[in-house]
């Protein structure tokens, strides 16, 4: 009888009232009763340790997308001009090479139109007879980096590095630092944004992709431009490319996207203009 009274109690884990034994752990203090009167287990009295550290840990910010941060600063991170004038920017990345950027001048001189020019610095460096041709015919330079980096994958020294090192570059064929900046990829983050606008910089991007670094024809190029293209737009082209790319569909297409938009009263301009900013 009293075997099977103490295997019930012990079934029960001493919370049946039919068990006279009081539980006690390990520290010699009895639990207490809750409102149902069941033995609820004291609280220990050593502070217990966080489950998973820090929350700031686990629920840092995410960073901004390239949306968000031209959202935030409009003022500064710049697509296009204002639709109010009937007015287009044509833009080259990557320049000066020896083989397309003599080219696309040749065809910007023949139909006079002067352009905006993002320049590599360590290009700068390697073609300075491109560069002073580019500034000698009137064409705006605008800073693309030094070694066309990923800018957010950067530190932030080796960034300003990428920058302050063109600037000087440009300086030395303009006469002044540019006060627009086209971030490689178009990719950067809200740090390097902040860091720009203290320098009185505007970070411009596009509102018209051409595509012409997938070497397209002609025919393709001028489509995907004049078919995109609208009041205030800035377009995205390419005076030079990496090793192996074909821009021959950037030269062959600018006179006739030239000469569409001219057609419809449309007056091709450099960014600064466009914007409002001095060169």
């Amino acid at each position: 009888m009293k075997l099977r009274w103490l295997i019930a109690c012990l079934l029960a884990l001493g919370v049946s009232a039919g068990c006279t034994q009081t539980n006690m752990p390990r520290s010699g203090q009895p639990d207490t009763l809750n409102r149902s009167g069941q033995f609820a287990p004291r609280m220990q009295s050593a502070t217990p340790e966080l489950a998973d550290g820090p929350e700031h840990g686990v629920r840092s910010p995410a960073p901004m997308s390239l949306a968000d941060l031209r959202s935030k600063y409009r003022s500064t991170f710049l697509l296009n001009g204002p639709a109010t004038k009937r007015e287009v920017a044509l833009t080259f990345d990557d320049a000066p090479d020896a083989v397309f950027t003599p080219k696309v001048l040749d065809a910007l001189k023949q139909e006079g139109v002067k352009a905006t020019f993002f320049v590599v610095g360590n290009r700068v460096e390697a073609y300075p007879d491109i560069m002073k041709r580019m500034v000698r015919e009137g064409h705006v330079i605008g800073n693309h980096s030094y070694s066309h980096a990923n800018l957010p994958k950067l530190t932030d020294n080796k960034f300003r590095e990428e920058i302050i090192k063109t600037d000087q570059l440009i300086r030395e064929y303009t006469g002044s630092a540019p006060h627009i900046v086209r971030p490689p990829y178009g990719n950067i983050n809200e740090d390097q944004i902040r860091w720009l606008s203290s320098q009185h910089k505007k970070i411009v991007n596009w509102n018209v992709d051409s595509l012409d670094w997938k070497g397209l024809s002609a025919e393709q190029v001028a489509t995907n431009v004049l078919a995109h293209v609208r009041p205030g737009s800035i377009v995205l082209q390419h005076a030079a490319g990496g090793v192996g790319e074909d821009l021959s569909g950037t030269v062959d297409a600018l006179p006739k996207i030239i000469k569409k938009l001219r057609e419809d009263g449309v007056k091709l301009v450099t960014v600064p203009e466009l914007l409002g900013i001095a060169p």
